[in-house]
């Protein structure tokens, strides 16, 4: 089986929009989608070799430094299946798609050549 990157997407300003509400006015939907997010992995558990995790603020690293940075990945995780088509498919349902202008994306991972035979 192949194995592929799983990234989760909520754009900034959905976000923004959705911390600025109380944080009472807040937790119960997202006590309510961490519990459907754990319901939907345990019944395919079977196809994730790492749940994943949250993903916390960005530093971007460049030539010139680091910087404080914002992007639209929330979480990953990596899963198995035998195309990435097959993958996305079984996505289709996830809890995490019920948010406003969120998204799923599925990538294949490659093994990178062995540095130290170079």
């Amino acid at each position: 089986m192949k194995k592929f990157l799983v990234l989760y997407l909520i754009p900034p300003s959905v976000m923004d929009e959705w911390m600025n509400k109380p944080p009472e006015a807040r937790k119960s939907e997202e006590d309510k989608m961490s519990r459907d997010i754990q319901k939907w992995m345990s019944s395919r558990s079977k196809v994730f070799s790492d749940p994943g995790a949250g993903l916390g603020r960005t530093t971007r690293v460049t030539q010139g430094g680091t910087s404080d940075a914002r992007n639209s990945l929330v979480m990953y995780a990596i899963a198995q299946g035998d195309s990435k088509e097959a993958v996305a498919k079984g996505l289709q349902d996830h809890p995490h798609l019920q948010i406003p202008e969120s998204s799923i994306e599925v990538m294949e991972l490659f093994a990178l050549p062995d540095q130290a035979k170079a």
